[in-house]
């Protein structure tokens, strides 16, 4: 085969890949046609790997057909000397109708007003020229009146569904194999080509990025990064919806967050919106999965700062805000999974969130009654009269009418009344003061209602309102000691609330059905440590209920799965003392219960109990591990393990080893004291699962399910 026969195949092939983009392709055939009000120069931009050269391409070939002559130039060899240029387009000067087409144009990105201003107007007649960049155009192109009619920006965005898979159609990948890759790739046509390079690794396998991928498209999607504290930058845009620099400050500290943040701003890959900084779709996906891949335990430690910033963000907004914040904070949960994947980050400008007002009381009413029946409704109807600021209506815009409502109750002390009218109250009362009774300036906190019509609880944007208002209330709520929400469907909310640490307590007869009660105790897992801990991508969740007391360690306080995440919450958080004052070890046999300065004496267990692993060979590799990581405070694990002398998977293997001979060291001491009496839903010497059963006749106790091993926050 003849080189012409390839150059013509190849681009033909190309051609043939080239999927979706018809408006620009459009201008550009307007262009090459000589139509009288086509623009004489396009400036084709956009991140890398959007598909800016594939345009060129097509220009270059359009350009061939119609028997232009065609001037291709690469910024990549001008090293922004105008001389350079001149030299190599200046066929363009010479032949009337030249195509040139100026590639990767933001390697010469400081010639554009040399060029602007005095080169391109030495073109010959009806030349026309294609700019590609990943950087915008400069805004003098459009405020030059005259440039403003011969100029057209064309801002290349992300590929659609439909047109992702059909690029992959076009690659030979099967239809079963799309869905995964299209998730992944956000459109980026880059990210798309390279994860069908890579097939699943088995037939019917689940599709993940591998090593190669990953570093392929952090090359060729963000390039080259000034210093390491960028990289901690674009490792927070990733993870979080939107980046604000009060963010980037909590997250990275004070290490030059102002610069930083504007150097963001200038990325081709990042938009500023007025919300805040948002990478493209497939920048966001590659950073998270490299980042995974690469460092899971500073992924996870990533994930669990901005958390925790989203839980100050939403603490501190004002009332209008707070719903936003709450789904901001979602947004960390969004490929977790959930019963139909209800939880999401997504705004619903099309329903508002109000109070309860007087008119719409027969609504609502009327409301619980079709949906729960005639005692349920009699239920509301009580609490409506109690506690009327309980409620929240939601409404579809320009309608006044309620769609769904709500209710979250405050209670901190039983009345009769309060019995008598709502069945699954007085079973909460009755569970609370048999297993964990307030204390002073203690109260509860219970998600009553949750109700709207047609299919009832089934998940949907009223739903999810009524969750976000119930994770803010959760947030912003201070002196909560116990927590409580109420589904009808349990078969569909069981597992997402187990994996938040809410197992179902009991089940309640109402009226002839059943309403089931999940519980938490917050005594035992501050909301501060539990939005960190839910963030974590490799954590089993704790459930805070009385029937994992059995698996306690000394002292019988903390389950062990909830002690063995309070140790490596510890270690992570070894240089910011200031979360030790949450730690859930200090209510384990760890601190004594007199102690003046409870997080000295858990720090210094902590050191004693590293100190005692040196009894043998392997016990000084661990000291060794966990001292070089926490203590000393190395900068990665990659550092740790240059640190130590070691090849890095010698050293994770160690480390993993080494928390594990930690933990056994700590549980294994012995406690200093009697045992504290700490009111919790979880201290197996104040209630056995056997009385939970006999709490009130109305009452059916169901066993609380096991929590899953999945991280999602649900």
């Amino acid at each position: 085969m003849g080189a012409a026969g390839l150059a013509g195949r190849l681009a033909q092939a190309r051609a043939g890949a080239l999927v979706g983009r018809e408006p620009e392709r459009a201008v550009l055939d307007r262009m090459l046609s000589g139509a009288a009000d086509a623009p004489l120069v396009a400036y084709v931009h956009g991140p890398g790997g959007i598909g800016k050269s594939s345009l060129v391409r097509y220009a270059a070939r359009q350009a061939e057909l119609t028997g232009r002559r065609v001037v291709h130039v690469d910024g990549r060899f001008l090293d922004a000397d105008p001389r350079r240029l001149e030299e190599l387009a200046a066929p363009a000067c010479a032949e009337p109708g030249a195509v040139l087409l100026i590639d990767t144009f933001e390697q010469c990105q400081p010639l554009e007003a040399w060029l602007r201003e005095t080169y391109l107007l030495r073109l010959a007649d009806h030349a026309i020229v294609v700019l590609a960049s990943r950087v915008a155009p400069d805004a003098e192109w459009s405020l030059d009146p005259g440039w403003a009619q011969l100029f057209t920006a064309l801002a290349v965005r992300p590929l659609d569904a439909a047109q992702s898979h059909a690029l992959l159609a076009a690659r030979g990948v099967p239809a079963e194999q799309r869905g995964a890759f299209v998730a992944f790739a956000g459109g980026s046509p880059l990210a798309l080509s390279l994860a069908a390079s890579v097939p699943p690794a088995a037939p019917g396998a689940p599709w993940e990025p591998t090593g190669d991928v990953l570093t392929t498209l952090v090359e060729r999607l963000v390039g080259d990064l000034p210093s390491a504290v960028h990289r901690r930058a674009l490792e927070v845009v990733a993870q979080a919806y939107v980046t604000r620099e009060p963010l980037l400050r909590t997250v990275l500290g004070d290490e030059d967050t102002d610069t930083v943040f504007s150097w963001l701003r200038q990325l081709p890959y990042i938009e500023a919106t007025p919300e805040g900084l948002h990478p493209h779709d497939a920048v966001r996906a590659t950073l998270e999965a490299d980042l995974r891949w690469r460092d899971p335990e500073r992924y996870d430690d990533v994930r669990a700062r901005i958390s925790l910033a989203g839980l100050q963000a939403v603490r501190g907004a004002v009332e209008e805000d707070a719903l936003l914040r709450v789904a901001e904070w979602m947004f960390l949960f969004r490929n977790q999974g959930g019963p139909d994947d209800l939880y999401n980050y997504r705004t619903h400008p099309h329903i508002e969130d109000t109070p309860l007002r007087p008119e719409d009381v027969p609504g609502v009413l009327r409301m619980a009654e079709e949906a729960e029946g005639p005692a349920s409704a009699a239920a509301v109807a009580h609490w409506v009269r109690r506690q009327p600021e309980a409620f929240r209506v939601h409404r579809y815009a320009g309608s006044s009418a309620p769609a769904s409502f709500m209710a979250i109750l405050r209670l901190d002390a039983p009345l009769p009344e309060d019995r008598a009218e709502d069945p699954v109250i007085a079973a909460v009362w009755d569970l609370v003061e048999s297993a964990a009774p307030l204390g002073p300036g203690e109260h509860l906190g219970i998600r009553r209602f949750a109700v709207q019509p047609g299919g009832h609880q089934r998940p949907s944007p009223l739903m999810e309102l009524t969750s976000r208002r119930t994770i803010g209330e959760e947030m912003r709520t201070h002196g909560r000691a116990v927590t409580f929400t109420v589904f009808e469907d349990a078969e569909r909310w069981g597992r997402y609330l187990a994996e938040a640490g809410m197992p179902e307590v009991a089940a309640v007869d109402v009226g002839g059905r059943q309403q089931h009660v999940f519980g938490r105790d917050w005594r035992r897992q501050p909301v501060e440590q539990w939005v960190q801990h839910r963030a974590r991508a490799a954590v089993t969740p704790v459930a805070i209920w009385p029937a994992t007391a059995s698996a306690s360690g000394p002292g019988d306080q903390l389950p062990r799965a909830a002690f063995e995440e309070g140790v490596l919450e510890a270690l992570r958080t070894w240089h910011t003392p200031r979360e030790f004052a949450t730690s859930v070890l200090l209510h384990s046999h760890l601190v004594p219960p007199s102690s003046p300065d409870p997080v000295a004496d858990l720090r210094g267990a902590i050191i004693t109990a590293l100190d005692a692993l040196q009894i043998d060979p392997a016990g000084v590799k661990a000291h060794e591990a966990l001292t070089a990581t926490y203590i000393a405070a190395s900068r990665t694990h990659k550092a740790a393990a240059r640190r130590l002398g070691v090849p890095y998977g010698t050293y994770r293997r160690h480390l993993a080893l080494a928390k594990e001979r930690l933990i056994e060291q700590l549980l294994r001491r012995q406690p200093r004291h009697p045992h504290r009496p700490h009111r919790t839903l979880c201290r197996r010497s104040e209630v056995s699962a056997e009385p939970l059963g006999k709490t009130v006749s109305a009452v059916t106790s169901t066993p609380p399910r096991p929590p899953s091993a999945s991280p999602n926050y649900r």
